[in-house]
C-alpha cells in the first residue's frame, strides 16, 4: 500500500505538469482525451521546443547583435542560413528526443526505479549526498556514449556526423547544441535515465536536469571560452569540433583529463583569437 501511495504521487505530479503546460498553450479538447503516456510526450514536445527556440534566440541576439564583437568577432558569426539548418534539424529530431523523459516518466510511475518523490522521504543529508553521484554517473555515460559516437565508424558515420558539418566557429551557435541525428541526441541522454536505476533519484531534480540539457547545450556550442576551472566550457567544445579528439565531456573536464583526452583552450592556437577580444 506505501508503495502505492508513492507511485499515485509520481503520477499526481507529471498530470500536474501536463496540465500546467497544455492547459495554458492548448485547447483542452486536444489533449485531455489522450493517454497519459502521450500527454506526457505532448507536454515534453511542446516545452522543449519552446526551451530551444526561446533561449536560441535570445542567446543569439545578445552574443551576436547586441554584444557584436564582444564575445565573438564578426568573422567567427555564423550566418542566418548556418542556424537556420541547425533549427530545422533540431526541429526534425525534437518529437524523438522528446520520447526519451516521457519514457523515463512512466518507469518512475511504474516504480521501477529509484526515484523519490520529496526530499522531505530521504533528508536534505542524503539528497545532497545522491545527487552528485547521479551526476557523476551522468558525466561518465555522456563522455563513454559520446566516445563511442566518435571511435565506432559506422555510429559516427550514420549518426554523430549529421552534429559534426559544425566544425568551424563560424558553423557553430547555441542552435547547434540540439542539431543531432535524433537517434544521437537520444543516445547521449540514456544516462540520465540509466541513472535511475543506480541511485535514488529526486523526481523533479530528473526532469529538471533534462531540460537543462538544451540549456547547457547551447552554451557550450556558443564558443565563448568562460575559463571556468574543472568545467567543460564552449572553449573546450569548440576544440571538440574542430579536432573530433578531445573533450569528450559534457558538464567538466575530469573524464577527459584522466582519460587523456583532454586540451585545454590556452593551450590550443584556434582559441586564442576569441579570448583575446573578451
Amino acid at each position: 500500500m506505501e508503495g502505492d501511495k508513492y507511485l499515485q504521487q509520481f503520477l499526481a505530479e507529471t498530470s500536474m505538469f501536463n496540465n500546467i503546460v497544455l492547459g495554458h498553450l492548448l485547447p483542452s479538447s486536444w489533449w485531455v482525451t489522450l493517454p497519459h503516456f502521450l500527454q506526457t510526450w505532448l507536454r515534453n514536445y511542446i516545452a522543449g521546443t519552446l526551451l530551444y527556440l526561446i533561449s536560441g534566440f535570445l542567446w543569439c541576439f545578445y552574443i551576436y547583435y547586441l554584444k557584436r564583437n564582444v564575445y565573438v568577432p564578426k568573422d567567427a558569426i555564423p550566418s542566418n542560413r548556418a542556424m537556420l539548418l541547425q533549427i530545422y534539424v533540431a526541429m526534425k529530431a525534437m518529437p524523438w528526443y522528446t520520447l526519451l523523459p516521457a519514457v523515463s516518466e512512466y518507469m518512475i510511475e511504474n516504480g521501477w526505479t529509484n526515484c523519490f518523490s520529496s526530499i522531505s522521504e530521504i533528508g536534505w543529508f542524503a539528497y545532497i549526498i545522491y545527487l552528485p553521484m547521479y551526476l557523476v554517473i551522468v558525466e561518465f555515460g555522456i563522455y563513454w556514449m559520446h566516445g563511442e559516437l566518435h571511435d565506432i565508424k559506422p555510429l559516427y558515420k550514420y549518426l554523430h556526423a549529421t552534429h559534426h558539418i559544425y566544425n568551424k566557429q563560424n558553423t557553430l551557435s547555441p542552435f547547434a547544441g540540439l542539431a543531432f541525428h535524433p537517434l544521437d541526441g537520444i543516445l547521449q541522454a540514456v544516462p540520465h535515465a540509466i541513472a535511475l536505476f543506480l541511485v535514488p533519484t529526486h523526481f523533479r531534480s530528473h526532469i529538471a536536469l533534462l531540460f537543462i540539457e538544451a540549456i547547457w547545450t547551447a552554451n557550450i556550442h556558443d564558443c565563448i571560452h568562460s575559463n571556468l576551472w574543472s568545467v567543460m566550457g564552449a572553449g573546450h567544445h569548440t576544440i571538440h569540433h574542430t579536432t573530433y579528439k578531445h573533450n569528450y565531456g559534457h558538464y567538466t573536464i575530469w573524464m577527459d583529463w584522466m582519460l587523456g583526452t583532454l586540451l585545454d583552450p590556452e593551450e590550443d592556437d584556434s582559441c586564442q583569437k576569441a579570448q583575446k577580444l573578451r
